[in-house]
């Protein structure tokens, strides 16, 4: 399985992430990496500290000539603001008390149940952490994993379906590639006045000191059936993917397919009808197709050739300009809690973060599938995999002939 580590606070000198499990032979070279931190920065409604940041990744480890070694992958990302946090951040004891504590907590947000938990007097212990700046160290590795699905054939995109209470309108079919259409829009939306709509909420809601959470859809293609398993908890890929997007800053729900909606119809609207396919795409799901796709590409926690779609909630930002009520930690009496630099709104960029933990996802449940010590070797068994549902295939259609 491929494992992910990353380490880094918001303002300290960098975020690092160590990838493991990515096999050897697999090219790799900083451009797979740096358009994707870049798609991350991006979206109405980001704060002034995407106007510091210039993320691009450095490889310290595990890629040699353009290829990586099978070891485990270092990447770097230095935090350019850290210049302006230093004496703030570092290391070595302080001679004076620290600039910047915050004693103020945030309602919403991780800084007092960090404080109590780790018996900190400053909840700028906990904030540099929980901070989402470390997100951007999961977007360089899933930008990794992005680059071992392309191998075989995976395509991942997302967009914005609701944002600040606006709902956008969906097509009947999602655009192909879908990153392309959504990247255009201020808001990656689909729906040109749903993002317009979207555009003065935010800017509404910025004049007023407020943030907005809103809902993202994340898309992956060409997926092959009979990733993950039925037989344990732990393996069930749809457990897997809903704890690697709930795991993200902000996230309070996450659906797969159309999960809250189906939860309200009577089974016989609520399944995906299976019926054959022909060759070519539908060798993937191993000759059978859904006309519909509510499961949202999984069934008993294994994914069944369809494409995978799963949404994410994203709560309104913690951080306000006209804060909360909270309680000073140092006085005990009743305060406005502390304002930090933050974001209107960070659900455009969301989108692009979850596509990097699904990424994550996918290419484990691959590499366990498939697993091997080189790409070559994963390939072999993946298209041996794919000749042995071409062979199921086959037979099935000269019984029924």
């Amino acid at each position: 399985m491929i494992r992910l580590t990353t380490a880094g606070e918001s303002h300290g000198r960098a975020l690092v992430a160590v990838l493991e499990g990515v096999p050897a032979g697999l090219p790799l070279v900083a451009t797979d990496i740096d358009p994707e931190l870049r798609r991350r920065m991006q979206g109405h409604g980001r704060g002034a500290r995407m106007k510091i940041e210039s993320d691009r990744v450095q490889f310290l480890s595990g890629v040699r000539a353009g290829a990586t070694l099978g070891s485990p992958i270092a990447l770097l990302i230095e935090n350019r603001d850290f210049e302006n946090w230093r004496d703030v951040m570092a290391a070595e004891p302080a001679e004076a008390p620290p600039r910047r504590k915050l004693s103020r907590p945030r309602p919403g947000h991780a800084d007092l149940a960090g404080v109590l938990k780790y018996d900190r007097e400053d909840a700028r212990d906990i904030l540099e952490r929980a901070s989402a700046r470390e997100t951007a160290a999961r977007v360089a590795a899933g930008a990794v994993c992005r680059r071992l699905l392309a191998e075989f054939g995976v395509e991942i995109g997302s967009h914005v379906v609701a944002l600040g209470g606006i709902a956008a309108v969906l097509p009947e079919a999602l655009p192909a590639p879908l990153n392309a259409a959504a990247d255009r829009s201020p808001v990656r939306c689909l729906d040109p006045e749903a993002t317009k709509a979207m555009v003065a909420r935010i800017d509404a809601a910025k004049e007023g000191g407020d943030t907005l959470g809103g809902v993202v859809e994340v898309v992956a293609r060409g997926v092959v059936v009979g990733l993950g398993s039925h037989v344990a908890a732990d393996r069930r890929l749809d457990g897997r993917l809903a704890a690697a997007l709930m795991a993200l800053p902000a996230v309070k729900g996450v659906e797969i397919g159309r999960g809250f909606e189906v939860a309200a119809l009577p089974g016989s609207r609520a399944h995906d009808e299976i019926h054959r396919a022909e060759r070519g795409a539908a060798v993937r799901a191993g000759g059978f197709a859904r006309k519909t796709n509510r499961a949202g590409g999984l069934e008993g926690g294994m994914t069944n050739g369809e494409a995978l779609v799963l949404r994410a909630a994203m709560k309104p930002l913690s951080t306000l300009m006209s804060p909360l009520q909270s309680v000073d930690l140092e006085t005990g009496t009743s305060a406005p809690a502390q304002s930090e630099r933050s974001d209107v709104t960070a659900v455009p960029a969301l989108g692009v973060i979850a596509e990097a933990v699904v990424a994550l996802s996918l290419a484990s449940a691959y590499a366990e599938k498939f697993g091997g010590d080189s790409l070559g070797e994963m390939r072999r068994n993946f298209e041996g995999y794919l000749a042995r549902l071409e062979e199921r295939r086959t037979a099935l259609g000269t019984r029924s002939g």
